[in-house]
């Protein structure tokens, strides 16, 4: 089965998750953003959510992570838990 690594950052509202993109587009490290402004426990590890598999995420994010090109930022992916963005670090 395909497994996939990623990292994320979740916020409440899309304004606030599209500055955070631009932040790190402009050079900010996800992981320091992440930890700084993510609502979601996996924020103090930079966002890190470690190896899964299909099926085993919310369906928008489960899209975007097994679609999406590696290492490019992603979102705002809207799910039922806020505004996420999401980088996925390797597939396979």
């Amino acid at each position: 089965m395909v497994q996939a690594t990623a990292r994320h950052l979740l916020v409440s509202s899309e304004e606030k998750c599209e500055a955070l993109k631009q932040e790190i587009m402009g050079g900010a490290d996800f992981a320091d953003v992440a930890k700084a402004n993510s609502s979601c426990p996996s924020g103090a590890q930079g966002g890190d959510l470690g190896s899964f598999g299909p099926g085993m995420m919310v369906k928008e994010f489960d899209e975007v992570v097994f679609s999406a090109p590696l290492n490019e930022v992603q979102g705002p992916v809207k799910t039922q838990f806020g505004y996420h963005l999401l980088e996925v670090t390797s597939r396979g």
